[in-house]
Order: structure tokens, then C-alpha cells, then sequence
């Protein structure tokens, strides 16, 4: 019997390569023409360790209180959604505490690190190219302040195996010389070697068409509109072109992974939360930076990604809406304008791709993986600002447990109505 996936974003696509190489007939379902459209089109572009704090971190739920209405915000919730998440809204508060916050931290290292030697593995497998560099990640910071609470929190996540080096303002500009005209502005930086740089959307791509070289079947321009049960059983799915028959179905939809199962009476607790990026070409910018840097207090991230340049930030509570607004655009380049200075004069926004996704985050900051009350249902999605980075490694995981076998690392703990151990 064939096993449906649902959603050929980097997390489904990944979880289709491993359930082949399993020896599982697969076939994927999608909505779009091609793989990767939607959320994994346009992230970040950084798969880092460096990140694997969630958003639900102690003082959040006072600080996004605070923020309200306010556009400049880093995280804005608008009033709109209020009544539609306030369950979420709960159950994020409720994970905000020091000691959950530490734990799910371990947890997305733990799998990012798995993550990261999976997606090498499948590259080097499947030959695929996405504009990969391994020059590490720069955070930098304007305060001493700042700079010492971040080490502290890398100290933690030391002991489970990040790698980190705290660097001085001379280092910071030896590393990226972009940060010199700035660098009087600066206390410091955190430096993560082990992270990488690639294009999300061309990785996915790419491992879409190795997957089909290998017998995965991809049913683009399809729209899932229910999953049937039968006697506590899934039996397959229904689309806006049929009926597909199946006794294991696996939805990797991403943040509409929620309300699609919603329909089943299962409550998968994924809250949209938009993010922007910005993406235009390196041209005659030869001072350009040459590694990602994330800046602490403007709260950007500007990367490399072969021949373009990528800005990314915000994160915007407002449903299922993919429209980048101009004003949370016009303060990611402003921020970043700041730091980079030179940037301005080779930014054409009307030549740039101001490109928004949904960011699939769940209330512990923890991907969802595992299978739910439904025989032969799965879930995994909820990777939030980490799908790039958790995907591959996510995918390994999801294809472990459905076949019955040790993932080999401890599996995030599970949330809503999802069990994550093998069936």
C-alpha cells in the first residue's frame, strides 16, 4: 500500500526520501505546480545550530503584551488573530517557563545536529547543488550586556553539543570585514563555525527530482481537502481531483497541517507567524559580507546565498495572511541599512523579491513528529523558524518511527493530540 505524503515543502519532500529509501512505496500530494513554493521558498537561508532557542522563552507573553500595535515590533501580534489562537496563546505561555525553555532548546539541538549530518548525507547521495557555504554564522551585539546573556545561553546548549566561540570587535570585523564602517558600534559577537548556508528551495527541488528518479510519485496541482477515517483508521485521502486510496498518511503541510486535521476532531496546536525576506542580487556590491550575520539588536539576518544577498526577519501574528507588509519590509532594510551601510546603494527594491511565509510554530517551539490517534495517521510540522534546519533530520525521524525503527536520538516530546513512538 502506497504511503501519502502530504505537502512537498523541505520537511515532506525529506520525509519522502527516507521512506523510499525504507523501501516504501510513496507518493507525494501538492498543491502547487512544483515542490518547495510556499515556506520554503524564501527562509532565511542559514541551517544553524546557532538558533534552536524557541520564541516561547520566559518574559515572551509580557513582552508580545507590550508590543501590541506597535509595527516597529519584533514580534507583532495583531488584534485580529487574538480571537482566533488563544488557545495556542495559552498553551505557548504555559512553555515559557526556564525549565521547559532549556528542555525544548535540547530537544531542537539534539535534532538540528542530526539534522545537519542528514542533509550532507543526502547531498552528497543525490548530487545535489543549493549554493552551499560553510563559512559559520556571526550574531553580533551592542551591548556587553546582551553579549554576556547570549554566551550564557550557548553555555547551556554547550553542554549538548553546540560549538561556539565569544569574539572581540577586532575579530568580528577579522571575520567579516562588511562590519568595519560599524564597528564602533559593536561589543562583540558570538561565532558558530559549524553552521551552513544554502538555498532551501533549490535543496528541495533537487531532492524532489532524486526522489522521483527513485519511484517517488508527485501529484502537483492537487489540493487535499480531507483525510478519511475508517474504524480508527486512516484509509486515505480526498483532493480536488479524486480519491487516493492508503493505509499510512503523513501530513507535512506546514501550518495547514492544523486545520486540516481539525476536520478529523484532532487538535495539532501550529499557529501561523509570518516572517519576510527580502532577496536581490550581490551585483557591483563587492564589500558585500561573505558569511550570514545576525544582528541582536536590529533583529535582521543578512545572508549570502550564491549571486544574492538575503535579508530576513519580523514575525507577524496575523493568520494565514502571505502578504509582506510594506512598512515591516521598509524596517528590516532600515535595520539592516544601519549596520551595512553600503547596502542602500545596491538595493533596488522595485529589482528585489520582498517575499513572505508562514512560519508553522508551535507553543514549544518544538517540531511535531509522530503519529496520532488515527491508525496510520501522521503528523510532522510545527519546525517554526527551524524547517530549513530541522527538515532533513526531521524527515529521517518521521520515516524511523513509521517503520518501526530507533531514530537514534530522542524524539521531540509530543504535543496536542500527536504520540511520538513508533506504531
Amino acid at each position: 500500500m502506497t504511503i501519502l505524503v502530504l505537502g512537498s515543502g523541505a520537511v515532506g519532500v525529506a520525509t519522502a526520501w527516507y521512506l523510499n529509501k525504507a523501501g516504501q512505496d510513496v507518493e507525494v500530494v501538492e498543491r502547487q505546480p512544483e515542490a518547495a513554493l510556499e515556506t520554503s521558498w524564501g527562509n532565511g537561508g542559514v541551517i544553524h545550530a546557532s538558533e534552536v532557542e524557541p520564541w516561547s522563552q520566559p518574559g515572551m507573553p509580557r513582552k508580545i503584551i507590550g508590543w501590541l500595535g506597535k509595527e516597529s515590533a519584533p514580534l507583532l501580534l495583531r488584534y485580529g488573530a487574538i480571537p482566533h489562537m488563544w488557545r495556542w496563546g495559552l498553551d505557548f505561555s504555559r512553555n515559557c517557563t526556564p525549565e521547559k525553555f532549556r528542555t525544548n532548546a535540547a530537544a531542537n539541538l539534539n535534532l538540528a545536529l542530526h539534522s545537519l549530518k542528514s542533509l550532507q548525507e543526502i547531498a552528497s547521495e543525490a548530487g545535489i547543488t543549493y549554493d552551499r557555504a560553510t563559512r559559520g554564522v556571526l550574531k553580533i551585539y551592542r551591548s556587553i550586556a546582551s553579549l554576556d546573556s547570549a554566551q550564557r545561553s550557548s553555555d547551556f546548549l554547550a553542554q549538548h553539543g553546540l560549538l561556539y566561540e565569544r569574539v572581540d570587535v577586532e575579530r568580528c570585523v577579522a571575520l567579516e570585514p562588511a562590519l568595519r564602517e560599524t564597528q564602533a558600534t559593536l561589543a562583540g559577537a558570538l561565532y558558530f563555525a559549524r553552521d551552513e548556508v544554502g538555498d532551501c528551495h533549490k535543496f528541495t527541488q533537487g531532492l524532489a527530482t532524486a526522489c522521483a528518479k527513485r519511484g517517488v510519485r508527485f501529484r502537483y496541482g492537487e489540493t487535499v481537502q480531507s483525510v478519511e477515517t475508517a474504524g480508527g483508521h486512516v484509509v486515505g485521502v480526498v483532493t480536488d481531483k479524486g480519491r487516493l486510496s492508503a493505509d499510512t498518511v503523513v501530513v507535512a503541510m506546514g501550518s495547514f497541517t492544523s486545520p486540516l486535521l481539525a476536520k478529523l476532531g484532532i487538535r495539532i496546536p501550529i499557529y501561523p507567524v509570518k516572517g519576510i525576506s527580502i532577496t536581490f542580487p550581490r551585483g557591483a556590491w563587492n564589500s558585500a559580507p561573505q558569511m550570514p550575520v545576525i544582528d541582536d539588536s536590529k533583529l535582521f539576518g543578512l545572508v549570502p546565498i550564491g549571486d544574492r544577498m538575503r535579508i530576513s526577519g519580523s514575525a507577524e501574528i496575523s493568520g494565514y495572511d502571505t502578504i509582506p507588509a510594506t512598512s515591516r519590509a521598509a524596517a528590516i532594510v532600515e535595520n539592516a541599512s544601519f549596520t551595512f551601510p553600503e547596502m542602500k546603494r545596491h538595493l533596488d527594491l522595485s529589482k528585489a523579491r520582498v517575499w513572505a511565509g508562514l512560519r508553522p510554530v508551535s507553543p514549544a517551539g518544538t517540531p511535531i513528529i509522530g503519529r496520532t490517534r488515527v491508525r496510520g495517521l501522521w503528523v510532522n510540522a510545527g519546525h517554526g523558524h527551524l524547517g530549513w534546519t530541522l527538515a532533513c533530520g526531521s524527515g529521517r525521524v518521521a520515516a524511523d518511527l513509521i517503520t518501526g525503527r530507533n531514530p537514534g536520538i530522542q524524539v521531540p516530546a509530543p504535543q496536542g493530540a500527536v504520540i511520538a513512538t513508533a506504531a
